[in-house]
């Protein structure tokens, strides 16, 4: 997907990277409307989950869906985050996430989208985001809709 985006930057989006718990999950239980926007958004992109899966459910809760799992196993998820984000190629990447070690994962993504969902989110996350949103459908909805992205970020 190509977005213009005037006086900011044009996109060329083809993944899209979601932390797990926090973001697309509560309490390691998949947001029930989270799932149609999913499948919706597997047609323009790839889908990728990155966690380190706190309550092990992300397997069973993801089985239908078309999404590649990442399960972190490193000391350093921040690190681990923002180096999957580079091995997809930065540049093609929207990434969405709430806590602390998403902050790399946005910040280097192509389009950073932080959310203040039921756990809250990390500040120095939203600092190292370009969009906010508050609920997980409002962001998986935006990415699907690129005129909104354009509205947010154009100058």
């Amino acid at each position: 997907m190509t977005i213009k985006i005037p006086y900011y930057k044009t996109l060329e989006l083809k993944h899209l990277v979601l932390d797990y718990n926090g973001t697309l999950a509560k309490d390691g239980i998949l947001i029930k409307e989270a799932s149609p926007l999913l499948y919706a958004l597997g047609e323009h992109y790839t889908i990728h989950v990155i966690t380190s899966d706190t309550f092990g459910t992300v397997k069973a809760q993801l089985e239908a869906l078309d999404i590649t799992l990442k399960v972190l196993h490193s000391d350093d998820h921040t690190k681990e985050k923002s180096d999957f984000i580079h091995s997809l190629g930065a540049t093609h990447c929207i990434a969405i996430g709430n806590g602390s070690n998403d902050r790399l994962m946005l910040q280097n993504a192509a389009l950073g989208i932080a959310l203040i969902g039921n756990e809250g989110c990390s500040t120095r996350t939203v600092t190292s985001s370009d969009i906010i949103c508050t609920s997980i459908k409002d962001a998986l909805e935006l990415t699907l809709n690129p005129k909104r992205m354009i509205a947010t970020l154009r100058q």
